[in-house]
């Protein structure tokens, strides 16, 4: 773990808080009078990964703007933010640690095998944790009772774009996953949908630790002799942009569609052979303001930083946040772990056009999922 970044939002590094009982004896761990400290792993690769750093970026825009505002119920949200380096272990550590320091939960991960890591830790110590930003089938089923994501997962992700296919006239379909215990719980789930669908699963294309050019040539040949009129994927952005490179190169007429992560990087990396593409996205457009969180997510960026970018990551990263400070502010005054999990679960939150729901025994959260088209000049059109 090469940073540790404690955010103090609002405040002044300068000034120490003790944490001191709020309205009781006992208070709750994390939770101070006039703060209250929330403790976050998530890959950031040293800044290096893009989607990370423009999630982190959002994630303190909104924390920002309600600390401002006096923070909620009256204490100010201290982050404590740990990089994972896209590390499972590094990510169950991290984890581990910010549990040690009394955190009030753990928040805001991304990645579905750092965010899966968190997960047991929260469960084996009864800590919950709000707002995995990753699609992982595990972070949903079986019920694990102290996660509670926000954003809709992959499955429903791959349902959206083999909609899609299946609407357009594609019905071969290939998939491109990790060679992992995650990777293949996804490819369970897609399979199951395209036998439902009445479609044809032609070809897996696992990847696994080996990544160099000799291997994508190997698995791009597996698809130009597979023929699929249509292949989605499994996250890895980078590894899946130079599939799809190789295989147009070798002759592949296959539409190749894409679920959130990394979209906008993949897009960038395939220049105009991403012109056409369909992605799935978990939020709405960040460019357009037919959604009142993402007008939220516009204002408060340019309002801090008028040159900054806007982005899926930013606005999947304010959105998380919204949804902890919605959630600690109907949990109330006298915060428990417990009354903060008890609240979730008997709760529904609109979140600007996006809702969120749980309930004892359903953790999943929203179910929002939108299409975008790659323009000719590059644009996600929606």
């Amino acid at each position: 773990m090469k940073i540790q970044r404690r955010t103090l939002i609002g405040l002044s590094a300068s000034v120490a808080l003790p944490l001191l009982p709020a309205g009781s004896a006992r208070a709750a761990p994390g939770v101070a009078a006039t703060r209250l400290v929330v403790g976050q792993t998530i890959t950031l690769q040293d800044g290096k990964n893009a989607y990370g750093t423009a999630a982190l970026e959002g994630i303190q825009r909104h924390l920002a703007a309600v600390n401002a505002a006096g923070g909620v119920h009256g204490r100010r949200i201290e982050l404590t933010t740990l990089d994972d380096l896209n590390s499972v272990e590094q990510a169950a550590a991290n984890a581990r640690r910010l549990a040690g320091e009394d955190v009030f939960i753990l928040f805001g991960s991304i990645e579905g095998g750092p965010s899966s890591a968190v997960a047991k830790v929260a469960e084996e110590m009864k800590l919950p944790f709000f707002g995995p930003m990753a699609g992982a089938p595990n972070l949903r089923r079986p019920h694990s009772p102290m996660v509670f994501p926000v954003r809709a997962e992959h499955l429903t992700e791959y349902r959206a774009l083999l909609e899609w296919a299946q609407r357009t006239g594609l019905r071969r379909v290939a998939f491109f996953h990790s060679d992992a215990d995650v990777g293949r719980l996804h490819l369970a789930n897609v399979q199951r949908l395209v036998a439902e669908m009445g479609l044809d699963f032609v070809l897996a294309v696992p990847i696994g630790g080996d990544t160099g050019d000799a291997k994508v040539d190997e698995l791009a040949r597996r698809v130009v002799d597979a023929r699929p009129d249509v292949m989605i994927n499994h996250g890895s952005a980078g590894t899946y942009g130079r599939l799809i490179v190789r295989a147009k190169a070798l002759g592949a007429r296959t539409s190749f569609m894409a679920v959130n992560s990394g979209s906008s990087q993949l897009a960038a990396q395939l220049g105009a052979l991403a012109h056409g593409m369909v992605f799935s996205q978990v939020v709405p457009s960040p460019w357009e303001r037919k959604h009142a969180i993402s007008r939220e997510y516009q204002d408060a960026m340019r309002q801090a930083r008028p040159e900054g970018a806007l982005s899926y990551g930013g606005l999947e990263g304010y959105m998380t946040a919204k949804a902890l400070t919605v959630a600690l502010q109907a949990a109330g005054r006298d915060l428990t772990r417990e009354g903060f999990v008890r609240t979730l679960e008997r709760s529904s939150f609109d979140l600007g056009g996006v809702t969120i729901r749980y309930a004892p025994g359903d953790h999943a959260g929203a179910h929002f999922v939108d299409l975008s088209m790659v323009s000719r000049e590059g644009r996600f059109i929606h």
